[in-house]
């Protein structure tokens, strides 16, 4: 059975994801940290959602029940929790979030004790020991085996110096103005807190989380207010992260949505232009246009493509001695900053680049044009094997031959299939994206 996705383990809160179900995970993740143990610690985060107490207090039974002390850090940042598991020398990191999903989801990321998250093959170990009931009976403690738990509120600071660390020391943000909207999410305390200590002068928006407004109509999903409060307070740049603040979305002075992929390129051009790369080659996605790896390999750089998630993005920086890769939809990675996807620090490595270009950020944040593309989310009633569809390879060959790229593919967290198509024509592009959402609307069912 496997129970883990795209990123961790996620599903609707009391119905996928229930206290038994968690306790039974926490025991089996539990017992797989412990086969490596060295300090038996294992730290846990979550973000702002009101299930988050629920599957908190699950996950710290079943870690103490198979004898591990459990440090708590409350509400906090995904790429926080990824950072503090090595820095504080735990065994392993959970952060409890479902990311940019709405508040009735939630999720469980496990990371190792370098702050790495878990490989395939380590959660399926989990998933093998979650299927063994009698091997979760016998690993139960007692007496003066049996762990503890304890909070730890003033942890932040570590991630802030850690952060601001990552920013260059000759440069600071004095006289610049940043919109930031944090999602009513977990960086709604420390992304303010970090770029008004390094001297900006900060608007935020969406900052009183309520445990049931996480990502509701704002954030990175939704980037149109912030869009509005970048164009209303004049501000030079507006950042938007998603409600466990991995993801990075910006917005320029006029108030334009930057594409990732134009984030991804300008942010490449610039490390190598500072001597920054470890590599030339570049990690990203199959879902980032065409357009971007024709820039990169016009300054002397390699495009390297990964399955979608950020994970499998830093699995392909690992294998190419890369140091710099992302997603279109957000997740940047430095590697020499941080081992996840981090909004935060990638929001400092766009000012810095900022900074250093003496121009403003609609013109440092453009740096090529995207070919024309469409991607479609289609909610759909059942995930059967594309490959088994009749019809679905003579399509694929129509949309080869009309010289078109096509990436069809079903979401690792939802009920979802998603259709990206890419080309030079926009007009062929709009005709077969519909002759596809009717295939699939009549081969997997219409939600």
């Amino acid at each position: 059975m496997k129970i883990f996705g795209t990123d961790g383990v996620r599903g609707k809160a009391g119905v996928e994801i229930t206290a038994i179900k968690v306790l039974r995970l926490g025991i089996a993740a539990g017992i797989f940290f412990r086969k490596h143990s060295i300090t038996n610690k294992i730290l846990v985060g979550k973000d702002t959602r009101r299930s988050g107490y629920m599957i908190e207090n699950a996950l710290v039974s079943a870690l103490t029940s198979v004898g591990y002390d459990v440090i708590q850090v409350g509400p906090m940042p995904t790429p926080a929790i990824a950072f503090l598991t090595e820095d504080m020398r735990c065994d392993g990191g959970i952060m409890i979030s479902a990311s940019h999903n709405p508040y009735e989801d939630n999720g469980i990321k496990f990371f190792d004790r370098f702050g790495f998250k878990l490989d395939r093959d380590a959660e399926k170990e989990i998933e093998e020991i979650l299927l063994d009931g009698e091997r979760l009976e016998k690993e139960f403690k007692s007496g003066k085996e049996i762990g503890s738990s304890k909070r730890i509120d003033d942890v932040l600071g570590r991630y802030i110096v850690h952060i601001k660390n990552s920013f260059p020391k000759d440069l600071n943000l004095q006289g610049v103005r940043i919109a930031l909207d944090v999602s009513n999410g977990a960086s709604y305390k420390v992304a303010p807190m970090i770029f008004q200590e390094l001297g900006a002068e900060v608007i935020v928006i969406h900052d009183e989380p309520n445990g049931f407004n996480i990502n509701e109509k704002c954030g990175a999903l939704y980037p149109q207010e912030l869009a509005n409060a970048v164009k209303e307070y004049r501000a030079d740049v507006g950042f938007a992260f998603d409600g466990d603040a991995d993801r990075l979305v910006v917005v320029d002075e006029k108030g334009n949505v930057v594409d990732g992929d134009k984030i991804l390129g300008a942010l490449a051009l610039y490390q190598k232009e500072n001597d920054f790369l470890s590599s030339s080659k570049i990690i990203a996605t199959s879902m980032s246009n065409l357009a971007l790896e024709e820039f990169l390999k016009s300054k002397g750089l390699e495009l390297v493509r990964s399955d979608v998630g950020d994970k499998y993005v830093l699995e392909e920086m690992q294998k190419h001695n890369a140091n710099f890769g992302g997603e279109q939809s957000g997740h940047i990675i430095f590697s020499s900053f941080a081992k996840t996807g981090d909004g935060i620090t990638s929001a400092l490595q766009v000012m810095a680049m900022i900074k250093r270009s003496y121009k403003p950020a609609s013109q440092v944040l453009s740096p090529f044009s995207l070919y024309p593309s469409q991607l479609t989310n289609l909610n759909v009633a059942s995930k059967k094997d594309l490959m088994t569809l009749e019809g679905y390879h003579k399509l694929l060959q129509e949309i080869e031959s009309e010289g078109m790229r096509h990436l069809i593919r079903y979401s690792g967290t939802e009920n979802k299939l998603r259709i990206l198509l890419e080309g030079k024509d926009q007009e062929k592009i709009l005709k077969k994206m519909q002759v596809l959402v009717e295939f699939f609307e009549n081969a997997l069912g219409a939600v």
